[in-house]
């Protein structure tokens, strides 16, 4: 079965998420496209909720947010515990996220790529893995928190 992959955008990503719900498809994800469904005007929280409570949860490995500077996005979805959603602009930031950070939901900046850099940051996300060993004890230390 293949690995179901959460993917929300505000209308900023509507574009952008249309072409990696595509890609997603074709690389053998199942994408599940919580919205938006339009250009039109919308707040970025619901979807990033939507998404982040399904990672949090343990519904999904793994998701997929795009806003127009991804910042938005990305503020919502780490305040959930065990969330570690990270901005990527390139490829490179989007392997170290993961090696390094073990990021599990990725935040794209879609008002700053162009389609093509969207898919290889996507691709290149989805491929690598946590280095594990001396990160491992960094991820501890941000989930250890001081409530």
């Amino acid at each position: 079965m293949p690995e179901v992959i959460p993917i929300g955008a505000d209308h900023a990503g509507f574009e952008l998420k249309q072409t990696l719900v595509k890609e997603l498809a074709a690389m053998g994800f199942q994408p599940l496209d919580v919205g938006t469904d339009s250009l039109e005007s919308t707040d970025y929280p619901v979807y990033a909720h939507q998404v982040a409570e399904r990672v949090a949860r343990g519904d999904n490995a793994r998701g997929v947010l795009l806003c127009g500077t991804g910042l938005g996005m990305s503020y919502t979805a780490n305040r959930y515990h065990g969330v570690r959603a990270a901005v990527a602009w390139s490829p490179e930031i989007a392997q170290l996220s993961r090696s390094h950070g073990n990021s599990n939901v990725l935040v794209l900046p879609a008002r700053f790529l162009d389609p093509q850099t969207g898919v290889a940051i996507l691709k290149e996300w989805l491929s690598t893995p946590f280095e594990g060993g001396r990160h491992a004890r960094r991820i501890e230390g941000i989930e250890d928190t001081h409530d």
